[in-house]
């Protein structure tokens, strides 16, 4: 392990030796060609569970669309799509347990791929999750969709990573005002931090598909495309640093209406 890593925040003793049976695994939809780059997609569980996660439960499949988003346009551009799937479907207290299975899938990457920049992506528990191992040296960036966070959840390992937040404003399942009062504090950090609201929709992300995919696909591919094209050249008109300016610390980031 690395200086970098440390430095970052990346808990090796959430190495792969802890995974037990049964092990996660991973669906990739490879790019076109050389793969300069991944998206992880983690998706939805249960506050607590110990029952083997399954390709059909209604979490994992409600991500496979977003998974198939991001693929097809970010397959020509050398960006590959890989989906976790978890060892059990549930958070489980302080175990945490998919944490463990989302470090295991980013060790994978470095393993097969090398250095490439990465994007997170996931929904519910699975924001959660990518929130969480964000800290990872090779991670650019983090899309949480309806993001399971609370109060207590930790901030530091976000800083220096791009993060958008996707929530409905009528959603029962994961708190509004709480991933707002997260992003307020990635903000203060000087975070550079989006937040859309999507007014009236709830939690599963059944209405307005079409704009919960295009933020989605559009953030990843842009901060990918900019990892790769590294911090002298920056696209026009886009900020990089992570440091705070004017418009990244405007509270009104977090609450745009999408």
């Amino acid at each position: 392990m690395g200086a970098q890593a440390r430095r970052a925040g990346f808990n090796p003793n959430l190495a792969p030796v802890m995974v037990s049976r049964p092990a996660p695994t991973l669906s990739v939809r490879p790019a076109r060609g050389e793969t300069r780059a991944v998206v992880l997609v983690c998706y939805g569980g249960k506050a607590q569970s110990r029952v083997p996660s399954r390709p059909w439960h209604l979490g994992a499949v409600r991500l496979v669309p977003v998974a198939l988003a991001i693929a097809r346009r970010g397959a020509r551009q050398g960006v590959a799509t890989w989906t976790l799937r978890y060892r059990m479907r549930g958070w489980n207290g302080d175990e945490a347990s998919p944490l463990c299975d989302a470090q295991w899938a980013l060790g994978e990457i470095e393993k097969r791929h090398g250095a490439v920049p990465v994007v997170l992506v996931g929904h519910s528990m699975g924001g959660r999750v990518v929130l969480r191992v964000a800290g990872h040296p090779q991670v650019v960036g983090v899309v949480a969709l309806a993001p399971w966070v609370d109060d207590a959840e930790p901030v530091a390992q976000l800083d220096g990573r791009r993060v958008l937040v996707l929530h409905g404003t009528a959603d029962r399942w994961t708190s509004p005002a709480g991933s707002l009062r997260f992003c307020e504090r990635l903000l203060a950090r000087g975070v550079d931090v989006r937040r859309y609201e999507f007014p009236g929709l709830g939690h599963f992300m059944l209405r307005r598909i079409p704009v919960w995919h295009g933020l989605t696909v559009t953030a990843a591919l842009e901060w990918l495309s900019d990892a790769l094209r590294g911090p002298s050249k920056p696209a026009s008109g886009t900020n990089t640093s992570s440091t705070e300016t004017p418009e990244s610390a405007d509270p009104m980031r977090l609450r745009m209406r999408a």
